[in-house]
């Protein structure tokens, strides 16, 4: 018979208990890191004992994994919808930009366990795995149409490995952007990805226009008296 004073854990299928773990682990490495945190913290959070976590994860490295795994998926789910909508690359981008923020905005927890801990040795390797997918991701938002990726070439490079490099430059570009807005949440979600728009597609667009670093200066020159 439970006392009256205890209340009986609520019971569980194993995969709502593994969500319920994961929960918990988000909530205490968004606040301590994953280097900061212990398996006894996150057992402590969920209500559960540390046994228990064994019952579903190997180990804090499989558990951190797999909350990394949730936390991208959610972000391409958002990321892929808006590939598949809007008429042109920059509009594209702009919800892509737009939804990146969206989710910075709606889950703070989640976004610190997949960047803050960014240099740590034991997650390096899957947090690779999440920005090489981004930068697919992204460049798909900016490829205007197939005739683009061919027009998209400097110095015969490939169209294709020339959009990819834009794609990471603009990839590492909104995350460190993402980093200072999390510290200055007062400035609208708007206003932010309006200044991104304005660094990465003016510039992207006066390229696909056929101008380049070389072209702009030769014209400076051709001004002086």
């Amino acid at each position: 018979m439970v006392p009256m004073s205890e209340t009986p854990r609520r019971r569980m299928t194993a995969p709502q208990r593994r969500d319920e773990i994961l929960d918990a682990a988000a909530s205490v490495i968004a606040r301590s890191g994953y280097d900061g945190c212990s398996l006894e913290q996150i057992a402590s959070e969920a209500g559960v004992s540390k046994a228990l976590i064994y019952e579903h994860f190997e180990s804090k490295r499989e558990l951190h994994a797999e909350l990394l795994g949730r936390h991208a998926t959610a972000i391409f789910a958002r990321l892929e919808a808006c590939a598949e909508s809007g008429a042109t690359g920059e509009e594209r981008l702009r919800l892509g930009v737009d939804a990146f923020l969206a989710f910075v905005e709606e889950d703070r927890d989640a976004w610190r366990v997949l960047f803050r801990d960014a240099a740590d040795p034991d997650i390096v390797e899957s947090l690779a795995a999440v920005q090489s997918q981004a930068v697919g991701v992204i460049a798909a938002l900016m490829a205007s149409d197939p005739d683009r990726v061919e027009h998209d070439k400097t110095d015969q490079s490939d169209g294709a490995l020339y959009l990819e490099l834009h794609a990471q430059l603009l990839a590492g570009a909104t995350q460190a952007v993402a980093h200072w807005w999390y510290d200055h949440d007062t400035v609208p979600r708007a206003a932010v990805v309006d200044r991104v728009m304005e660094f990465c597609w003016l510039g992207l667009d006066r390229v696909a226009a056929g101008e380049s670093l070389g072209s702009a200066r030769a014209a400076a020159a051709a001004d002086k008296p």
